[in-house]
Parts: structure tokens; C-alpha cells; sequence
């Protein structure tokens, strides 16, 4: 049913692949996050590749009666005060877990911004896991998926390879893009 909906009823397509038969554990980041309806599709997708994928989000949204259905598909609830230290309770459910792959919006908004949050990659970096690009080009109707790509600790030269991996991507609100300027 979901790949009848993504396909046939979205008009949608997948370039790329992603196997969960040997990636375990990933942080995905999906850009441009410009709209609530990257959540619906994000969940199509997952179902389409058949690959658990999880995902947290502001504990305000896990609250009577959304959290049910967040908790229920995967969701995990974050509290964003600040003085915590995210990145590394983050990275210990990874070390915990057998297998776990993370999706995030580095642009923590469904706003225009102009740089990414780089949350993502510490996490990556401190769990030792790969970050896997997925681009929701609403423009094109497809999902752009990227090989695994693993964090040198150079953070710049891994920034300039994400911008050109989402360089064109068109979000459901075109005027909110994110667009790097490389």
C-alpha cells in the first residue's frame, strides 16, 4: 500500500538506495525541511524502502494526544534546554543500541535559513556512525538519497560536500529552501 500511495498517488521517486541490510546505524539528515508535510513523507519513504528510521523532536509535540502516534512511529521526544549536553546523550543511545538509525532537520526550522545547525555531525562524530543525505525535492517529486558519508573532523570540508549533495533541492515552500551558496 505505501509504495502504491508514494508512487502511484504522490507521483514521487526514489534516486538512490539505502539498505538497512548494512547500514545499522546512521544519522539522516533531510533537507529542505520547509513544511509539515516532509513528516508524512518522511514516513512514506521509510515504509516505501522498508527500513526502520526514527526521529526526535521538541518534547512539546510528544504531549496529549499527538505523543501517542509520535511515540508510535518512532519519535522520541528531546527536551531543548539549553545546558544539556544533546550530542553526547544522543551518541549513547546509538552505543546502546543494535541498530538505530536517527533522522534529523539540520535546519532545526521550517524556516529559511542559511547554514545548517551542525548537530548532526557531531553526533555522527561521536557515535561513529555515517550520515546519510536524503534531499525531499518537492520541485522534481523525488527523494535523493546519498551514499553513507563518514565524518573526517574536518568540518568544512564535510559542510562543502553536504551543501553540493542538496545543492537544487526544492522544498514544498519553494521560498524557504535552503540554499547553499558554495
Amino acid at each position: 500500500m505505501f509504495k502504491w500511495l508514494y508512487y502511484k498517488v504522490c507521483g514521487w521517486q526514489v534516486k538512490g538506495d539505502f539498505s538497512s541490510d548494512t547500514i545499522k546505524k546512521c544519522i539522516i539528515i533531510a533537507v529542505p525541511h520547509t513544511s509539515w508535510h516532509d513528516f508524512y513523507m518522511g514516513i512514506l519513504i521509510r515504509n516505501v524502502l522498508n527500513t526502520k528510521i526514527g526521529f526526535i523532536g521538541k518534547k512539546e509535540l510528544f504531549k496529549w494526544p499527538f505523543g501517542i502516534l509520535f511515540k508510535a512511529l518512532g519519535g522520541a521526544p528531546i527536551d531543548r534546554t539549553p545546558g544539556q549536553d544533546k550530542v553526547k546523550a544522543i551518541a549513547k543511545v546509538f552505543a546502546d543500541k543494535e541498530e538505530f538509525r536517527l533522522t534529523i532537520a539540520p535546519e532545526g526550522t521550517r524556516k529559511k535559513v542559511d547554514k545548517l545547525k551542525t548537530g548532526f555531525y557531531y553526533i555522527a562524530l561521536e557515535a561513529k556512525v555515517p550520515v546519510i543525505m536524503v534531499a525531499f525535492d518537492f520541485g522534481k517529486k523525488q527523494h535523493r538519497i546519498s551514499k553513507p558519508l563518514y565524518p573526517s573532523g574536518d568540518i568544512a570540508q564535510d559542510l562543502a560536500l553536504i551543501h553540493d549533495f542538496f545543492k537544487g533541492a526544492v522544498g514544498k515552500v519553494p521560498e524557504y529552501s535552503f540554499t547553499p551558496d558554495l
